[in-house]
C-alpha cells in the first residue's frame, strides 16, 4: 500500500525537480543577489544599497517612464484591435475564415528577432515606409532617430505582433457566448453596436481581464523591440525595463543591481495586476 502511494511522485520527480532548478533556485538566488555588490571579484552582502540606488537613478526613472507609456498607449489599442478583429472573425456570414484567422496570427509565432530586424530595415530614412508616405505627399519621417517617432515605432511593431495572439484568445472565448444572446436582443431592437457594447464585452470580461495581465507583464518586461529597432536611443527614449536590466547585468556585468531592478519590475508587475482586477470588480 505504502508503495502505491509514493510511485506517482516517481513520474513527477522529474518535473519538479527542473521546476526547482530552474524556476525555484533562480528566483531566490536573484534575489539574494539584489542585496549584494561585487567586491574584489567576490560578492558581498551591501543591505539596500542596490535599492537605494534605484531611487536615485536618472535612467531607471527614464526607463519605467518609456516603459509606461508605451504601456498606456500600446496596450489598450492592442486589446481593441484584437477584440473587433475577433468579433468580425466569428461572424458566420464571413468567407475564408480561416485565412483570416491564420494571416492575422501569423506574426506572433515569427521570430522577435526577425521581425524587429524587419520592422528597423522598414523604418529607415529611405524604408519602404518613407517611401510609399511620399506618394502622398508626406515628408520623410525619422522613425528610429527622433524620441517621439522612435516610441511610435515600437508601439507599432508590437502591436502588429501582438494583435493576432490577443485576437485568438478572444475568439474562442467569443465561441463560447451562447448565440441566444444575441438573438433576443436581435428581438429586442438591438444593432450588432448594442450587442457588441452590451452583451459581447461584458461576457468577455475575464477574459479581457486574462489579456490585460498577459499584455503588463509583457510590456514590463519589453526587451527585444527596443533593442533591435532603437539600441534605448535616441538619447535613452526608448530605454525600458527590460533593456535596461540586460546593460546593467550583461554589459556592465552589475548584476546584483539588474536584481534589484528585475525584482522592481516584479513589484510594478504585481501592484498593477492588483488594480486591473479592481477595477474589473474581481475579487
Amino acid at each position: 500500500m505504502n508503495k502505491a502511494k509514493t510511485f506517482p511522485y516517481f513520474f513527477a520527480a522529474p518535473a519538479i525537480l527542473l521546476f526547482l532548478a530552474f524556476t525555484v533556485y533562480p528566483i531566490i538566488a536573484s534575489f539574494v543577489l539584489s542585496f549584494q555588490e561585487r567586491v574584489g571579484g567576490e560578492y558581498v552582502f551591501a543591505g539596500l544599497k542596490n535599492y537605494t540606488r534605484l531611487w536615485n537613478d536618472d535612467i531607471f526613472w527614464t526607463a519605467m517612464q518609456n516603459t509606461f507609456i508605451i504601456f498606456v498607449v500600446q496596450v489598450p489599442i492592442m486589446i481593441i484591435l484584437a477584440m473587433v478583429l475577433a468579433n468580425v472573425l466569428n461572424n458566420q456570414l464571413l468567407k475564408l475564415k480561416g485565412f483570416f484567422r491564420v494571416s492575422f496570427f501569423l506574426p506572433a509565432v515569427t521570430s522577435l528577432v526577425a521581425y524587429s530586424i524587419l520592422f528597423s530595415i522598414m523604418l529607415q530614412e529611405e524604408g519602404i515606409i518613407n517611401t510609399a508616405l511620399s506618394y502622398i505627399g508626406i515628408t520623410a519621417i525619422p522613425w528610429l532617430s527622433d524620441p517621439f517617432w522612435a516610441k511610435a515605432s515600437i508601439i507599432i511593431a508590437m502591436t502588429w505582433r501582438w494583435t493576432g495572439y490577443n485576437m485568438v484568445i478572444f475568439l474562442a472565448a467569443l465561441q463560447n457566448i451562447p448565440e441566444d444572446l444575441y438573438e433576443a436582443a436581435s428581438l429586442d431592437g438591438a444593432n450588432k453596436f448594442k450587442q457588441f457594447f452590451y452583451i459581447t464585452v461584458p461576457q468577455l470580461k475575464p477574459v479581457i481581464l486574462f489579456a490585460g495581465i498577459l499584455s503588463t507583464i509583457g510590456t514590463l518586461q519589453l526587451f527585444d523591440e527596443p533593442f533591435n529597432l532603437t539600441g534605448g536611443g535616441p538619447a535613452d527614449s526608448t530605454m525600458t525595463l527590460g533593456l535596461y536590466i540586460y546593460q546593467s547585468g550583461f554589459e556592465y556585468f552589475d548584476f546584483g543591481y539588474a536584481s534589484a531592478i528585475a525584482y522592481a519590475v516584479v513589484v510594478m508587475v504585481g501592484i498593477l495586476s492588483i488594480i486591473q482586477f479592481k477595477i474589473a470588480g474581481d475579487d
